[in-house]
């Protein structure tokens, strides 16, 4: 390699770029902490950022679903954001720095793929993987001394169906699964016809509960055909909102507004947005 050519990391990015940019940043957070700058971010505490972690994370998933690159990169830089300024805060707390972070997963992530860093057999497939890597998380609770439940690991503030996909993950890594998915199917049934019977009897209570056995089965029949339920039902949404905006727009070159129009007039525009995507 030429003088001329900095060493690069296994990223392909320079290997004093990444370090110095990150540095950068962790240098304007602290600047923004700091008791001549900004008083928002003064005032900021690990619970008043809550909100914003779990916001920036959402932002990440739309720009990925938008398959804009720019997009990406600007809401990834915002999560990070969160990352190093909840840091901040704990540094300036006395307990951990952004670095501590840093090489704390670091050390983690070598620890639990022992087929790459260590002597383990290689993994065979992605399904190997995550497997060992709840034997490897077990191993480290028992090194701890900590007792932990099956469904102990799965966060409580997750989205509802995220999380029924995480719980189903968990129940089944020891077996408390349906085979395949057609057993699953024949339980969304079983279920669908639950809720359809406590709906005509008119038993609010009983049918919220039968749509929520509904929804928990839908999810895990995502999970055997190998589907992201979470990010199916966001591409519903998105689809939705599509297809409506064209109704709006259809309707509002028309001089009217949707409450101005009549369902069939409504279902018409609907279903011509249906046919421009299929075009």
């Amino acid at each position: 390699m030429s003088e001329d050519q900095p060493e690069r990391s296994r990223t392909g990015v320079p290997c004093d770029t990444a370090g110095t940019a990150f540095q950068a940043l962790a240098d304007v957070v602290a600047r923004l902490r700091a008791p001549d700058g900004c008083p928002w971010d003064r005032d900021q505490t690990h619970e008043s950022l809550t909100p914003y972690v779990v916001e920036e994370a959402h932002e990440v998933v739309e720009a990925i679903q938008s398959g804009r690159p720019e997009a990406l990169r600007d809401e990834l830089g915002d999560l990070l954001l969160q990352v190093v300024l909840h840091a901040q805060v704990s540094c300036d707390d006395g307990r951990f720095s952004v670095a501590d972070v840093c090489e704390h997963l670091a050390a983690k992530l070598v620890r639990r793929h022992p087929h790459v860093f260590g002597q383990a057999r290689p993994a065979s497939s992605a399904a190997e993987v995550r497997d060992r890597g709840e034997e490897y998380k077990e191993a480290e609770r028992q090194s701890r001394g900590e007792v932990r439940g099956v469904l102990d690991g799965v966060p409580k503030g997750l989205p509802a169906l995220l999380k029924a996909q995480r719980l189903a993950e968990k129940a089944g890594g020891v077996g408390f699964d349906w085979p395949d998915a057609g057993a699953v199917t024949a339980k969304l049934r079983e279920e669908l016809e639950e809720l359809v019977r406590e709906v005509e009897a008119g038993d609010r209570k009983r049918a919220a509960g039968e749509l929520g056995d509904v929804l928990f089965v839908l999810a895990n029949l995502g999970r055997h055909l190998g589907l992201d339920a979470e990010a199916a039902l966001q591409g519903a949404n998105a689809k939705f909102v599509r297809r409506f905006e064209h109704v709006e727009r259809r309707l509002r070159d028309e001089g009217r507004s949707p409450s101005e129009a009549s369902l069939e007039e409504m279902d018409r525009l609907w279903d011509e947005a249906k046919r421009a995507e299929s075009r």
